[in-house]
Order: structure tokens, then sequence, then C-alpha cells
């Protein structure tokens, strides 16, 4: 399955971040170009996301922000972008946010 994929876990909680607007992106000719969005499901997923999987570099924007403030918590970070390369179309690739008011973490997942 060629794809990208993520999901939002608020370690803070221990529970999926629900409700945060996801935007991703393709970098095309030197600049960030849309590609598609969506607000996380109650597992913290954004599905269904519809757009040409290529070789290039991508970026996923997570509005944190608006998740804190609707749970009245302070936080650090208003949005967290995580920059990547698609080295194979072919292949799928999940990228996850670990999130706390005060961090957050990601790596590379299946």
């Amino acid at each position: 399955m060629k794809s990208i994929s993520t999901h939002i876990l608020d370690i803070a909680r221990g529970r999926p971040a629900q409700g945060v607007h996801v935007r991703l992106d393709v970098l095309s000719e030197g600049e960030f170009k849309f590609a598609a969005e969506g607000i996380t499901d109650a597992d913290g997923r954004v599905r269904d996301w519809k757009f040409d999987l290529h070789k290039g570099t991508w970026r996923i924007r997570f509005e944190i922000a608006a998740y804190f403030e609707n749970l009245k918590e302070k936080y650090f970070y208003p949005y967290v972008e995580i920059v990547f390369i698609v080295d194979n179309a072919d292949q799928h690739y999940h990228v996850p946010l670990l999130l706390s008011p005060y961090g957050y973490s990601t790596y590379r997942g299946s």
C-alpha cells in the first residue's frame, strides 16, 4: 500500500489526540504545496487522505494549539511540523506524533 499516514498520541494523558487539524504538503519548486488535510478522529488518526504519493520532500503540520486550548491546558508549541523524505513511492510511510504540552517526538512507524 503506497501512502502516508499519521496519528497523534497524547502521552501526558495516555490517549489519542482527537480533533487536531493536520495538513500534508509536498515540496515543489522550492515551496511547500498543499496535498491533503484532515482532522484526527477518536483514534488520533487522519483517515482517507486523497493525494498522489511520489518521491520528494513532504511535510505534515499538526495544529496543536487548539487541541490544548480546548483542554484548557497550557502548552509551549502552537504547532508541530515534521519534514521527511519519500524515497520510494511504492512504500507506506507512517509518521506518528507523540505529544505532550511541553514536548513532542516522532519516528518512522510501520
